[in-house]
């Protein structure tokens, strides 16, 4: 007899909070003779409110302990491919090696390792692995190491190719630079799979979906105010935005499956599927490419009774009446192509980032999870003009008032935001409830609703 599995079921995340202590308490003996990263834990929380946990890719043990059985016992697993290297599947933890090291070691993940020494005055010469490498690893202070991955999980240093480094330049500007705006987006689709088919073919998947990635971020963030501060206090310490949490992106109906399928080509499965609630009106499909490390977050508007179909992959029709995702979509295009993403969500120290931006101007908006063991707030979202020839079509289709695109003609409308995040425990979930009375706050009818 066949068990018909529930898809909101069927990805359950609970807190961590034996292997969290574990991890902890291998960070703090660390740090305790450690004055350099004691020193960086304290910059990170003050002058960027993030947290040196969050920043960790892998701790390095010695073997004289009995390091598998007490990995094991909190719920980690010995990776497949790696027998001496440990990952946790059921929570947000970094990677414990066991290795041929006298002492711990601690590899803090960073955007550059080149940007990483100018910021901390370490010559370049004590840098391993050749520039646009997958792998760079930088020795800063005793058993502390700055490391930067593009596509690539393990600690070996690929050998030198210079021809695969001039291909990756390459592939990452023209990812930076493709074009968006097209009159049928289907085009704006083919457009960026044709760029992402001959990415793959020289260099693979997991490198074309970081390089892919790097270059939206780079989009999104000239579009959002408060990822330009955030991103510039990081820069200070060389750390970019290796601290990412998930991408999200909004798609009308019509090219949801379109999206799905373009970044399963770039790697990604399909994990556990979102929705808040009937009333809200919105699901998302989350997905996750493990060998690049990101996370997608992709919300479309979806009705009750589509939740049980394999809404991800079969066409869905469209609607006459938008909802949020949908009328956000209409009115600024695409999150793949003209719009860019909605949000990206990182992780911090998330009463600290809060103060500290709001010092700045930029106001956090109330947390819509606030929970001990996950906490999430938007920044104040940025407004973006709306091209008039689709504020035109979206009054035509009166899914708006006179008013309201008379409203949002002069003032624009809600396009983007930074999303703080704080993880405890290992959490690797996200709050299926509380995020939809937020997302309706964004929604233009409710924000420019017609006087009365």
């Amino acid at each position: 007899m066949s068990t018909i599995v529930n898809p909101l079921e069927q990805f359950h995340w609970t807190p961590q909070p034996a292997a969290e202590e574990l991890v902890h308490s291998l960070l703090d003996r660390f740090i305790a003779g450690s004055p350099e990263a004691a020193k960086l834990r304290d910059r990170m929380r003050e002058e960027t409110g993030t947290r040196l946990f969050d920043w960790i890719d892998s701790i390095h043990v010695p073997r004289a302990q009995d390091w598998p059985s007490r990995l094991t016992e909190v719920g980690f697993e010995e990776e497949s491919t790696d027998s001496d290297v440990f990952v946790h599947a059921g929570g947000v933890f970094p990677r414990i090696v066991i290795g041929d090291v006298s002492e711990m070691q601690v590899y803090i993940k960073v955007e550059s390792v080149a940007d990483f020494a100018a910021a901390y005055g370490v010559e370049s010469t004590l840098i391993q692995g050749a520039p646009m490498s997958q792998l760079r690893l930088l020795p800063f202070a005793p058993q502390l190491w700055a490391i930067e991955r593009h596509g690539y999980r393990g600690f070996s240093l690929p050998k030198t190719d210079a021809t695969r480094a001039i291909e990756t330049c390459r592939h990452l500007e023209a990812f930076r630079t493709r074009r968006r705006d097209f009159d049928n987006e289907i085009d704006g689709f083919v457009h960026a799979n044709d760029l992402i088919d001959v990415s793959i073919a020289r260099l693979g998947v997991d490198l074309t979906c970081d390089l892919f990635f790097r270059a939206e971020r780079e989009f999104w963030q000239r579009r959002n105010r408060a990822a330009r501060f955030q991103k510039s206090r990081q820069d200070r310490l060389g750390l970019g935005w290796a601290n990412h949490d998930h991408h999200t992106y909004r798609s009308s109906r019509k090219h949801f499956s379109r999206l799905i399928a373009t970044f399963e080509k770039l790697g990604f499965v399909c994990r556990e599927r979102f929705y808040p609630g009937a009333d809200a009106g919105w699901g998302a499909q989350v997905l996750e490419q493990p060998n690049a490390g990101v996370i997608i977050f992709a919300d479309v508007d979806i009705s009750p009774d589509e939740l049980f179909n394999d809404f991800a992959h079969e066409p869905l029709p469209e609607h006459e009446h938008l909802g949020t995702v949908g009328l956000w979509c209409a009115l600024h295009g695409e999150a793949f192509l003209q719009a860019g993403m909605h949000h990206l969500e990182c992780q911090f120290d998330f009463d600290s980032l809060k103060r500290q931006m709001e010092e700045t101007g930029i106001r956090v908006m109330k947390p819509f999870t606030d929970f001990p063991y996950l906490r999430q707030a938007f920044t104040e979202g940025e407004r973006w003009p709306v091209a008039e020839k689709r504020l035109a079509a979206v009054l035509a289709s009166k899914q708006i008032t006179s008013e309201q695109a008379g409203q949002i003609r002069a003032g624009g409308a809600i396009g983007s935001h930074l999303e703080n995040l704080e993880r405890n425990e290992g959490f690797k979930g996200f709050n299926q409830k509380g995020v939809s009375e937020i997302i309706a706050k964004t929604d233009p009818r409710r924000h420019l609703a017609a006087k009365t």
